[in-house]
């Protein structure tokens, strides 16, 4: 099996260019993949400077309707015509498509997205061509598209992921780094840190590999270093996406007293339209009715130090 993972961007506008971008990486998948032979890597060249061609795609039409049958049609024929050529003659059984944050779409006819990509991959099964669709999302991703892409809703198995356990923790840095005694007190400082959060523990310990040099007395020692590293990658481009009425707030959850907070606790100059809000934008959790907390206490410590 190939695996095709491509992460999907805010700056992609539309489902052309979401198409285009994700052939682009699929061709550099399987140029490196070792499956195929040199001299289906020049076809392959010569297959990518044609491609918007194949199926006589028309790319000057307008309207709406654009938003999709534009990248709808350059995937259909040129992911068809890809397995023909090149998937099938190198032996690969099938291509796994991994999307990360699908939800990144910022155009309003983004909702229709994961029902246009059912309906292709749809297509390609029927045909029997072995291409899978995974892709990660926010957990809401359906809520508001369940009325009219209910076919969309049904067709994808939902997995949801959430914060490792103690065990899971151990388990994951003894795959990481290793599994010795050193290791075993390693997981539980990193618990300590990011309380199993998968992206939290997957960045502390890249930086741990990282700055360690492959010696890890003492973890402590490094955090400083680490949690610049963490404010510079994730927390400054999660307050680059709000305003600074809503960076006041989130502000000012930091200082409460305790992690969960309700509109009524803050002053009266919020109103509940700036909880939901950052809520939609996973910076604020919504824990129970009126009450929210940070998505992290590491997020809750960085605002904290200002």
């Amino acid at each position: 099996m190939l695996p095709v993972f491509f992460s999907v961007s805010t700056e992609l506008s539309d489902y052309k260019c979401f198409a285009e971008s994700l052939l682009d990486t699929f061709t550099r998948t399987l140029e490196t993949s070792d499956s195929l032979t040199t001299q289906f890597r020049n076809e392959l060249q010569k297959w990518k400077l044609s491609r918007l061609s194949i199926g006589g795609v028309s790319l000057d039409r307008q309207g709406p309707e654009f938003f999709l049958t534009s990248g709808t049609a350059i995937l259909k024929h040129a992911l068809h015509d890809a397995w023909r050529q090149f998937v099938r003659p190198a032996q690969i059984t099938g291509v796994i498509f991994f999307l990360d944050d699908l939800h990144n779409f910022t155009d309003p006819r983004a909702q229709g997205i994961a029902l246009a990509l059912r309906n292709q991959f749809q297509e390609f099964a029927i045909h029997g061509v072995n291409y899978s669709l995974c892709f990660s999302a926010r957990s809401d991703y359906f809520s508001n598209i369940r009325s009219f892409a209910e076919p969309a809703v049904r067709f994808y198995d939902k997995v949801y992921l959430s914060s490792f356990t103690v065990p899971e923790t151990r388990e994951y840095t003894a795959a990481v780094f290793g599994d010795s005694l050193r290791t075993h007190h390693l997981s539980q400082w990193l618990y300590a840190k990011t309380f199993g959060h998968p992206y939290f523990l997957a960045f502390v310990s890249r930086q741990l590999l990282a700055l360690a040099h492959g010696s890890l007395v003492d973890p402590e020692a490094l955090w400083p270093a680490i949690f610049k590293r963490l404010e510079h990658e994730k927390f400054r481009s999660d307050l680059a996406q709000v305003t600074e009425r809503e960076v006041q707030l989130l502000r000012e959850v930091a200082k409460a007293g305790n992690d969960e907070v309700s509109p009524r606790q803050m002053s009266n100059q919020y109103e509940r339209k700036y909880f939901s809000r950052l809520t939609e934008k996973a910076l604020l959790l919504r824990v129970g009715r009126g009450r929210y907390k940070l998505y992290h206490p590491l997020f809750r410590l960085f605002l904290q130090e200002g």
